[in-house]
This record gives C-alpha cells, structure tokens and sequence, in this order.
C-alpha cells in the first residue's frame, strides 16, 4: 500500500484534523498516482555523479509514513512573523515567484472578492507582481462560484478563452500557468483537471496559502492541487490587499463555511464547516482599514451573525445560543464563546466615522441584543439582509430553513419596530423542488407584505451533494422557474419603487464613492440603507468650515436632499459635506 493510503486509513480511524494542518500537503500531482492522490518527497537527494535530481526524480521519492506521523501536528493558526520551512522537495527559491506577474478575474459573491485580496496578500509576499493586463501575465488565477450552474458555465466559457491565450504564447517568454481557486475549485477538482488539461493549478477555498507551493509545482510542467477544507482556517493572520486603490469601503471577512445544511445550498460542500475569526485579529484589521482613511466596512461570512469566537478559554462558558423568535437550527445547539453582538459593538467603536454593514445573516440569528445595538450605534448602518428564499411555509420545511413564513413575517414586524426606519432586503429562490403554482402565490405576497428595499432573486439550479440533490427531485420545468422568476422581479420592483418612494423629500446622509457611471457631471454614492444615490457634482458648504465651499470627493459624507426614487436608485441635490456625526446639523 502507498504511504499516502496508510496516511488517509490511520487518519479517518484516529479523527484526527484536515490533512491541510500538513503545509506541505498536495492533493494531486498528476504523474503520480491517482486523481486525487497526494505526494511530496524526502529531502533532495543527489545523484550518483553528485548532480542535483531533476524535479520529477525528487517528487516521486514520497514521504515515508513515518514522515507523515512526525509531520502531523494539531492545527494552530500561524503567525503573521512565521517563516515556514519550503516543501522537503522544493527549494525556497523555487518557493518564490521571481517577479511572475499575476492576473486575478474574481466571479460570485463577496467572500470570493475577499479571498481573491488574500490570494494575493499571500502571493505578494512570495514575489510576484499583479497586473491588470492579461496579454503581459504569466499567470492566470480566477476565484470562481459554484453557487449555480450558470456561474460555472461562464468559468468552462473563460477556459476556453484563455486555452487560445495559452496556446499562442511565445516560446521566448515563461510557459503561461492558469489556475482555479475557489468554490469550482472544491466542487468539480477532477472534472477540471482532466476536461481542461490547461489548468495547472487548483486550490480550494481553505488552500490559498500554497498558491506559492502549487505554482512551483506547475512550473515544472505538472499539474497542482490543494481542495482540502479545514476546521480552522480562518486566514486571521493575512492582511488582504485591497484592489481598489481609490476604494472608500472593504469587506472584513469575519468567519468561513457554513453549518446551516439549507437543503438546496453547496455552501458548506464547498467552504466547508463554520469557524470564525478571533476578534482580536479581526479588531486589528478594521483599525488598519481606519488608519488608510476607508469610511466603510462590511463584517463577511456565509452565516455572519452566527459568529462565536472560542478562541479564549475564558469565554467558552455554557451560555446557550439566543436565536430569533420562533426559529429552529439544523445542528446542535452551540455554547459560549464571543457571539455577533461583542464583535459588532467592539467593531463599531473603533472609528465613529467609520460606517459598519454586515452580510450574509440568518434570520435565525437577530436576537433582541443585536436589534438594539443596531439601533444604538449611529455608525452601524439601519439596513439588515433577512434571506426568505419562499413564501411558502411548506416550500420552507424542505428548504431546511428553521422557519415558517408565519415566524419570519413576526421578525420583521419586530425588527421594523425595534429599528425605525430600517431598510430591508431578501433572497428568494424561484421553482424550487416541488413548489407548486399555490406556493409561488405566496411568495409574490411575501413580497408584497413585506415591501423588501432591494432584492436579489433567483431560479433554482439544483447542485450536486446537497441534501436536494440526493432527497427531492427537480420537477419544476424551465420554462415554468423563469416564468415564476420574472414574476418576482416585476412584483418586487413595484414594491421596491413604493418603499423607496418614502424618501423622496427627505435629506440623507450619503457616503461618496466617486462618478456616476451613467454620467460626467453627476457624482454616486450610498445611503445608510445601502441604496445608490445619485446627484449632481456641483459646489457645496463645508460643516465644518463656515462659508467655505467645497467638491465632494470620494469618501466624503454628503447630505442630499431626495427628489425621485425608483425600484434601485435615489436621486436628489446635494446641500453640503459634513461628518457622520454631524449629519443631523443643519445646512
């Protein structure tokens, strides 16, 4: 037997953690073994002649299992002041990039925009230069979705255009290296590697950390892959590198993966289980953001409001989890640790100037604390994501939601009165597993009811390994989710443009982010409850300086005076720049 097969039996019998926890660790190298084999090799030998082994000759020597057992050790988050030691069968120039310029398309949600930051936090310090033109990279690395099959379908699209790029290059300059990161990544690792025999590299959502590893590997003509999820990865010690210069907000990713189980979601089979952040590093992190002069912050994660940090013994007490009202979870009941509501008055404190947004919550997870403190807290933004996805409570059952419709609708009537003036958005999932014309009834209504801000709505696309894919079947047809899907969306622009409406002839606080896309003379920024403002660049009052008058800039706070509102944009004319603590003053 393969040393490697000894490794995976003794570790499944043992329970022992993710083999991740060995930084060295592959989960393919495509001359060796089967698809989904690891290997690494002793130290590197010399031949006979005392000439250095070629890569290849190094790489199938393979660890012993004794090397394995004094490998493994418990899983401990690095730090950020650790230099760890190069691969037994790499060197640590080969370990380096060597000033390789790196191009990073990012597809999907705003975990992926956050992982593609780290990605190349990790690959800065390994040597490579990023580049925004594809023609002069000579690697290219794109964050992918799996969340639906049209988001992997632009990715098999991407590939096929890239495969042209990669058969053109000149044979003078380095070999073009492409990879896939990410959710796809996880998901479809063989399908990848042996449809496209282009991609060099692969690496989960929990591997960023051996993209330098991996692209080493690459470089010698193999194939490289690392889609092991962990238990602990957090990424807690890595600074991500915003893309935007010019940005006035950043995300902070709080937590990774998710326990929730919903029956249709590929979340936790490809981000795996939930763990979060310590808030130590997350603090950190936020205050680093202040210090550049960023005026926004947005708390990440799948399910961010479940947040539980246990990594302080004297915090691990035996309080139990307050959930929302009425609502159940799919897993065992957790216990102490520092909960959602610490962080986000911790996180909320360190710049009042400085608004805080959180995304993706629960709505299992709005206890009455956390609904005061949004209320509280002048800089924590009256805007909360509460994902339905039906309005149907049958449809909701096989959802594995933890909810009736009955009990969510309480939670907004509670949340509408806890926070006034709150604005609202929503998931929902158009033709799902058995829903019947009569359920599609009752999430138009659903909508109407509750009159959502902003919405994102979407046709069910049935995924592999979810609990759907193996319990229910995907029997509405088509045509019939399409239907039922613009039906949702007309229903909710009627009802976003009612909400909206409301402001029209109020004056709202507005946080610049620069030019209006549609035009030159207009400039675009956000409310409190995240909708896009837009008004025109012209000269204002200063608050702050009396009779001196003043252009908005990017990251600027600006009140506007609301003229017209549609389903998604504000529009008005600006009355001065202020600060959020002043906004209630007086122009």
């Amino acid at each position: 037997m393969h040393p490697l097969q000894c490794v995976l039996q003794v570790q499944r019998s043992l329970g022992w953690g993710p083999l991740a926890s060995v930084p060295w660790l592959s989960l393919r190298m495509c001359r060796a073994h089967s698809s989904l084999s690891s290997t690494t090799c002793s130290s590197p030998e010399r031949q006979e002649d005392g000439a250095p082994k070629d890569f290849s000759s190094r790489l199938a020597a393979g660890p012993t299992f004794q090397h394995f057992l004094k490998s493994a050790s418990a899983p401990q988050e690095k730090l950020s002041s650790e230099v760890e030691d190069p691969p037994p069968y790499l060197t640590m120039d080969e370990l380096l990039g060597r000033q390789r310029k790196v191009y990073l398309e990012t597809y999907g949600c705003q975990m992926n925009v956050n992982d593609t930051e780290i990605a190349w936090s990790i690959l800065r310090k390994s040597g490579y230069l990023r580049t925004s033109n594809l023609q002069e990279a000579d690697v290219i690395l794109l964050v992918t979705c799996s969340i639906r099959e049209k988001a992997e379908q632009t990715i098999w699209n991407r590939l096929h255009q890239l495969k042209a790029l990669k058969t053109r290059r000149p044979r003078s300059r380095v070999p073009l290296r492409i990879g896939i990161l990410g959710c796809m990544a996880e998901r479809l690792k063989e399908e990848i590697l042996n449809r496209e025999k282009m991609v060099d590299v692969l690496a989960g959502p929990d591997a960023y950390r051996d993209l330098p590893r991996l692209l080493a590997i690459a470089e010698s003509g193999q194939q490289a892959a690392n889609v092991l999820l962990s238990l602990d990865e957090t990424y807690a010690d890595v600074m991500p590198v915003q893309t935007s210069p010019s940005a006035t907000s950043a995300f902070v990713s709080i937590m990774r993966g998710c326990d929730n189980m919903c029956s249709y979601c590929i979340v936790p089979f490809t981000r795996g289980r939930e763990r979060s952040r310590p808030v130590a590093s997350i603090l950190e992190e936020v205050k680093k953001l202040s210090e550049q002069g960023l005026k926004e912050v947005t708390l990440l994660g799948q399910n961010v409001n479940s947040f539980r940090d246990n990594s302080e013994v004297q915090f691990n007490n035996a309080v139990s989890t307050n959930l929302s009202r009425g609502f159940t979870t799919n897993y065992k009941a957790k216990q102490g640790g520092l909960r959602f509501a610490h962080l986000l008055d911790q996180v909320s404190r360190v710049d009042p100037e400085m608004r805080i947004r959180f995304t993706s919550p629960h709505p299992k997870d709005f206890p009455d604390e956390v609904l005061q403190l949004i209320h509280e807290r002048d800089n924590i933004c009256k805007q909360i994501h509460l994902p339905a996805q039906s309005g149907s409570s049958r449809v909701l059952e096989a959802m594995r939601r933890g909810y009736s419709r009955e009990a969510y609708v309480e939670l907004v009537h509670h949340i509408r009165e806890s926070i006034p003036g709150v604005s609202l958005s929503s998931d929902f999932i158009a033709g799902f597993c058995g829903e019947t014309e009569e359920d599609h009834v009752q999430t138009v209504s659903l909508l109407r009811e509750v009159q959502y801000n902003m919405g994102f709505l979407f046709a069910y696309s049935m995924r592999q390994k979810t609990r759907a894919y193996h319990r229910l079947k995907d029997d509405v047809p088509e045509e019939v989710k399409l239907r039922r899907l613009e039906e949702l969306i007309t229903v909710f622009r009627e009802e976003a443009t009612k909400a909206n409406q409301i402001s029209v002839g109020c004056t709202q606080l507005v946080l610049v982010e620069g030019l209006s896309k549609r035009s030159a003379t207009d400039l675009c920024g956000r409310n409190d409850g995240n909708l896009k403002v837009i008004f025109p660049d012209v000269e204002m009052e200063d608050v702050n300086n009396p009779g001196f008058r003043v252009r908005a800039q990017p990251g600027d706070y600006v009140l506007v005076k609301i003229t017209s509102a549609s389903s998604q944009t504000l529009r008005g004319h600006v009355l001065c720049r202020t600060t959020l603590k002043d906004s209630s003053a007086n122009c």
